[in-house]
C-alpha cells in the first residue's frame, strides 16, 4: 500500500497528537509515529498541522513547503465582535461603477481564500471561471437554455426582451449593472458554495461587492451538457453551483436592517 506521509523519525517526539487527530486511524505511535498504510488516508493534513516538532509532511505536497505557515493556536486572528460586525454590514450589491473592473491581481487575492476552503472528503475539486470578455456570449447561451421556463418566471421573459432590445430596460434583468461574473464548479454542491462564500467575504474586505444569481444557475439544472460546452477546460462531471456577479459598488449603504427571526431547534 502506498504511504502518503513522510515522517522524520529523528524529529518525532512520540507525543501521539498526530494519532489522536487522525480520523482514519492511519497512524500508530510507539517509539515514533508510523503510518499504517491502511489505504484510508485522504490527506486531510491534520497530522501535519498539529505536530509540535514539524516531523510530518504529506508526500503529495512536496515542493509546496512555502504554503506551510506557523501560528499560535491560542491566539485569535479576529475577535467575535469584529467578525459579527463585518457580517452585519454585508449587503447584496447590484449597482456597480461602470468604468472600473476587477483586475487579475485582485481576483488572485480572492481565489486565495478559496484555496483554503474545505471540501467534501478533501477532494479539493472546486474550479472557477471568471466570465468577462465573453460575458455577452455566455449570457446569450444562458437565455437560450433557460427560456423554456420564461412562462413560469417573468424575470426570464424580461431577460429575453432585453437581449432583443436593451433599450427596453434601464438595467440588465439578471446582471443589473454588473459586467464580471464568477462561476463556481464542483462535483459537490456544498463545497462549491462554501468556497464562493469565502471568496465573497474577501471581496467585501477589499471594497468590492456583488450578488448571487439563481437564474443563471438554472442553465446547469436544465441542460448541464450544453452549458459545459462553453467551458471545455472544466471537468464535465462538475456542476455550476454558484454564480456571483462582482464589481466595485457605486453606492454605499449606511445602516443594517432587521431580518426575520431565525428558528433554532435544540434536540
Amino acid at each position: 500500500m502506498e504511504l502518503k506521509l513522510k515522517i522524520d523519525e529523528e524529529l518525532c517526539t512520540a507525543c501521539k497528537l498526530c494519532q489522536q487527530v487522525c480520523i482514519r486511524d492511519n497512524i500508530e505511535v510507539e517509539e515514533y509515529a508510523r503510518e499504517l498504510g491502511s489505504g484510508t488516508c485522504f490527506e486531510c493534513g491534520h497530522c501535519v498541522a498539529i505536530c509540535k516538532a514539524g516531523a510530518i509532511t504529506l508526500k503529495s505536497y512536496e515542493g509546496l513547503e512555502d504554503r506551510i505557515q506557523e501560528f499560535n493556536p491560542r491566539e485569535n486572528v479576529l475577535e467575535y465582535d469584529q467578525l459579527l460586525e463585518f457580517l452585519k454590514r454585508r449587503r447584496s450589491i447590484r449597482w456597480f461603477r461602470k468604468n472600473k473592473k476587477v483586475d487579475r491581481e485582485t481576483f488572485d487575492k480572492l481565489f486565495e481564500g478559496a484555496y483554503y476552503s474545505p471540501t467534501a472528503q478533501n477532494e479539493q475539486d472546486v474550479e472557477f471561471a471568471v466570465v468577462d470578455e465573453k460575458l455577452d456570449e455566455f449570457m446569450e447561451l444562458v437565455y437560450d437554455i433557460i427560456k423554456v421556463d420564461e412562462d413560469k418566471f417573468f424575470r426570464i421573459r424580461e431577460f429575453g426582451d432585453y437581449l432583443k432590445d436593451s433599450s427596453t430596460k434601464e438595467f440588465h434583468p439578471l446582471l443589473w449593472s454588473g459586467n464580471q461574473l464568477i462561476l463556481t464548479f464542483s462535483a459537490d454542491k456544498t463545497s462549491a458554495v462554501i468556497a464562493n462564500t469565502r471568496l465573497e467575504l474577501l471581496a467585501y474586505s477589499l471594497g468590492l461587492g456583488g450578488f448571487y444569481s439563481l437564474f443563471i444557475l438554472k442553465a446547469d439544472e436544465i441542460d448541464h451538457v450544453r452549458l459545459m460546452e462553453f467551458f471545455p477546460q472544466i471537468d464535465k462531471n462538475k456542476h455550476m453551483y454558484s454564480a456571483f456577479i462582482i464589481g466595485y459598488p457605486r453606492v454605499r449603504f449606511r445602516r443594517t436592517i432587521p431580518h426575520k427571526k431565525i428558528n433554532v431547534n435544540y434536540l
